[in-house]
């Protein structure tokens, strides 16, 4: 049943590519002018580039359709931006810039001396001149540019900081949490004796788009020529400076583009490399890199014509798609190898298409659907990078069969010829396996084939007796304990979320910005805004406010929540302003007949929509605490949310949301667990799905499926000992890891079953004989790839490349170590010798028979690893 099923795959496919073979062998110049004709139309593509470029750091790297976004729109419908500039109901993060002013060696900034540099850069900041002076720019309240509060406080008199007794976190009604950091504060009383930090805003008016744009410049440009004065020191932060840095730290990776196609084509033609001048595979390898690269060419451009954004993140992708492209040219070379030398070009292609064709199709499928499984992520960020990466692998795979296949031909006809691989002058040939410059075109005149690579030895006499001694298995096994182990322990270390900072490159003043923002300002987190919108909330009802005052205690009593400072609450205000005014705030009446005065006289007129004698919703206000860590931002968000679920039980329910701008890059951690793992089970299962249709052994296909599992706790344990956090872009590489790493533990199990040998031992040896080198060469190829991407100042790309290195070490390890000796406790997991003796042909000649011997896709690869085929996916 199984071989039947695997047939059903693999012979008609095999038959297609057979007939492809023979007509790209005959007219190679045609494949290769056809497809550098797609390629250069396609590229084109390219001139649209800048404009699909998408940068746009909330819409790439939140969830689609978080929860804050849709809370942000109830906030926007029922809030209008009003004239009057309020910084606590921002309903964006607004535009402004910030200074945040340090003692030098952390000193005591609270002192005259500090004052006075501090009254200096505020005055500087204030001179800035862009066609437009800061006072015609700021946001203002009453009519005047809204000011810095600790100014205010000391009347921009350095002398007073020292005279004045400031009362810590609220000062006369002032909150200055988020002005002074690093504070100690008297025994006694509230009152600051030292502090280490001060932060100061300049907000603008948000309407004046563009000469805002022109100021921030100014403003940037002022304080990147700064240098630090006497007594303070300053980093500096603009509302754009975290866009503007995250669209510059992609160029970071542009140089290392050549320095990768350099490590591509070296390896490539140190693989092919021969000491023959005839069968040496150089402008081969050479071609083979430029078949990758013209991929990327074609397919990026093909989707830019289309319209995809391209983010970010997909500026790693031509690193990987190198490293694949590279991989799947070494089992087109390798199949090439096992074809006898003397046949027609055509035929040897032929071959090389029907050996090779079927199993780069294999895994091409599955890492191509493991990219498109990422695409069910709701991180715009992660769909454009699966997108732009599984179509660049259709194309790499089209690509190789065409233009690559169609180069192996007219290289193939040198051969035929006998000429120099540089000058192609035809050369004598060789005898026996010749080795001079002068002459070439030596091969094994037993098998007809090109004679093997002399690395071939170490595994079949060294490595697999080595392997399955029972000393080295024990070994194996107490190894293995040990990687599971520390890689579990990885998994309860893994920190979610993606840190904002992270999307500057390094070094960037953008990220002293946030180390000091984190050192001094971590005490006090967002004032949360809580809004009823139940338009049918009635507030004149003491039974309503009862439920309403329970709701906001519960608020309150949160560990995240600031127990001291009350919520800012206008209904609050009200009632006590009913109680001064003898009005009857609990008669609907009175209460909405006197609102509208009591909203115009005080702070409160932009919480309540109150429209045509309706209230249609309102807000108040909760202080947050010791938010310090990503975790401490799930906690807290989570908390708030399950609490608005609990007011809205109450006997008297009240219908309420929860926003704070930061709540948008919050989200993330709603959504990236669930998704992480419902991707991770997705491919997991269709990896599955695969492998029992090429490993006629539900047993065995268990143990790929287990080898997965394994790599994935690994690659997710290791990461998180690496410093490396569960983000959408580590979430890209996980899902990349189950397409990978199947690669290595299918070929290996599926070798290990269709062994002939008879004991479990042999079995294994017989398989790590054939698939040592593959693989560690397959893994090289793939590494070469994106090794340069640890060289890169950007957080994104250094954490592609850490996973990457991580996914394809483990499953290299997996592949010729742990899966081989695992095998060995499982004699049952083998093809019995009494149906590979039916399917063997009559002939004794061994070569002969593999070519009859056409079993299942896997059973190709087998024919060529006795070759020893430079490539796992070969087998």
């Amino acid at each position: 049943m199984a071989k039947c099923k695997t047939d059903c795959i693999e012979r008609p496919l095999s038959l297609i590519f057979e007939k492809l073979g023979r007509v790209v062998g005959r007219h190679p110049c045609v494949f290769i002018l056809l497809v550098l004709y797609v390629a250069a139309a396609l590229g084109a593509g390219f001139i649209f580039l800048q404009e699909r470029e998408a940068h746009d750091i909330e819409d790439q790297f939140t969830p689609v359709n978080g929860p804050a976004k849709l809370e942000r729109a109830i906030v926007v419908e029922n809030f209008p931006q009003s004239e009057e500039f309020s910084q606590l109901r921002l309903v964006s993060d607004g535009t402004y810039a910030s200074l945040i002013i340090t003692g030098l060696n952390e000193e005591n900034i609270l002192t005259e001396a500090a004052f006075n540099d501090i009254i200096e850069l505020d005055r500087q900041v204030k001179n800035i001149k862009t066609g437009n002076t800061f006072e015609n720019l700021c946001a203002k309240t009453n009519g005047k540019c809204m000011s810095n509060a600790i100014l205010d406080i000391i009347k921009y008199n350095a002398n007073e900081i020292v005279s004045s007794d400031i009362t810590y976190p609220i000062h006369n009604g002032v909150f200055l949490g988020t002005t002074i950091g690093g504070v100690e504060l008297n025994a006694v009383s509230s009152v600051l004796t030292s502090a280490k930090a001060v932060r100061l805003f300049y907000f603008l008016d948000e309407k004046k788009t563009k000469e805002n744009s022109y100021w921030l410049d100014g403003f940037l440009k002022l304080f990147s020529n700064y240098t630090d004065q006497k007594t303070v020191s300053v980093s500096y932060f603009t509302s754009v400076s975290r866009q503007n840095e995250f669209e510059s730290s992609s160029d970071s990776v542009i140089p290392l583009f050549s320095v990768t196609y350099f490590l591509a084509i070296n390896i490539s033609v140190l693989s092919c490399l021969r000491l023959d001048c005839v069968r040496t595979k150089v402008w081969v390898a050479m071609f083979g890199v430029v078949s990758a690269g013209m991929a990327v060419l074609a397919s990026f451009g093909l989707l830019l014509f289309c319209g995809m954004p391209f983010a970010m993140t997909v500026a790693s992708a031509p690193f990987l798609i190198l490293g694949v492209g590279v991989d799947d040219m070494f089992i087109m070379i390798s199949c090439w190898q096992k074809t006898e030398v003397d046949k027609e070009v055509e035929f040897r292609l032929a071959e090389t298409f029907k050996e090779a064709g079927v199993s780069i199709t294999i895994t091409t499928l599955t890492d191509v659907l493991a990219f498109y499984i990422g695409l069910l992520t709701p991180f715009r960020s992660v769909q454009s990078f699966c997108m732009y990466t599984s179509t660049a692998l259709l194309f790499c795979y089209i690509f190789n069969i065409t233009f690559f296949g169609a180069c192996l031909a007219l290289n193939g006809r040198r051969e035929k010829a006998n000429r120099h691989w540089l000058t192609c002058m035809t050369v004598p040939e060789a005898s026996g396996n010749g080795k001079s410059c002068c002459v070439g075109g030596s091969y094994d005149k037993n098998t007809r084939k090109e004679y093997k690579m002399p690395i071939d030895s170490f595994f079949k006499n060294y490595y697999g007796p080595f392997l399955t001694r029972v000393w080295v298995k024990m070994l194996v096994c107490m190894i293995y304990a040990g990687y599971l182990a520390v890689s579990i322990y990885g998994c309860f270390q893994i920190q979610e979320g993606l840190d904002l900072k992270h999307l500057a490159a390094d070094g960037s003043y953008v990220a002293d910005y946030y180390d000091n923002e984190d050192a001094f300002f971590s005490a006090f987190g967002p004032n949360v805004m809580l809004v009823i919108k139940d338009e049918d909330f009635q507030y004149w009802n003491p039974a309503a406010r009862e439920s309403l005052d329970l709701c906001l205690k519960n608020f309150q009593n949160l560990t995240m929540a600031d127990s001291d400072i009350s919520p800012f609450s206008w209904l609050h205000e009200y009632v006590q302003f009913g109680l001064n005014a003898s009005i009857t705030v609990d008669n609907e009446t009175q209460f909405k007949e006197h609102l509208t005065v009591f909203l115009t006289q005080s702070e409160f007129s932009q919480d309540v929509n109150f429209t045509n004698n309706q209230i249609y919703a309102s807000r108040m206000f909760i202080q947050t605490v010791d938010i310090r860590t990503a975790i401490d931002e799930k906690n807290m968000l989570n908390a708030f949310r399950e609490t608005t679920l609990k007011c809205g039980k109450l006997q008297t329910p009240v219908d309420l949301i929860v926003y704070h701008p930061a709540f948008i890059y919050f989200d993330q951690y709603a959504v990236i667990i669930s998704n992480t793992i419902q991707n991770i089970v997705v491919a997991t299962g269709v990896m599955l799905v695969i492998s029992l249709l090429l490993i006629p052994n539900p047993l065995c296909s268990l143990w790929v499926t287990f080898a997965i599992a394994s790599v994935i706790v690994g690659v997710a344990g290791f990461m998180a000992l690496w410093d490396v956090s569960l983000d959408s872009v580590s979430m890209i590489n996980l899902v990349i890891c189950i397409g990978f790493s199947v690669d290595f533990s299918a070929h290996i199990s599926y070798a290990f079953v269709s062994s002939k040998k008879s004991s479990a031992n042999e079995k294994a040896a017989d398989a790590v004989n054939k698939l040592g080198y593959p693989i560690i060469q397959g893994a090289v190829s793939t590494i070469a790839g994106v090794v340069v991407l640890a060289a890169a100042k950007s957080y994104i790309f250094r954490t592609f490349f850490k996973i990457m290195f991580l996914v394809i070490l483990f499953g290299a390890v997996h592949g010729i170590v742990f899966i081989p000796v695992f095998l060995t406790f499982l004699g049952t997991c083998s093809i019995s010798p009494v149906k590979n003796k039916q399917n063997l042909p009559e002939h004794s000649d061994t070569n002969t028979a593999k070519k009859q011997q056409v079993n299942t896709v896997t059973s190709q690869k087998m024919q060529q690893v006795n070759g020893s085929c430079p490539d796992p996916d070969c087998y």
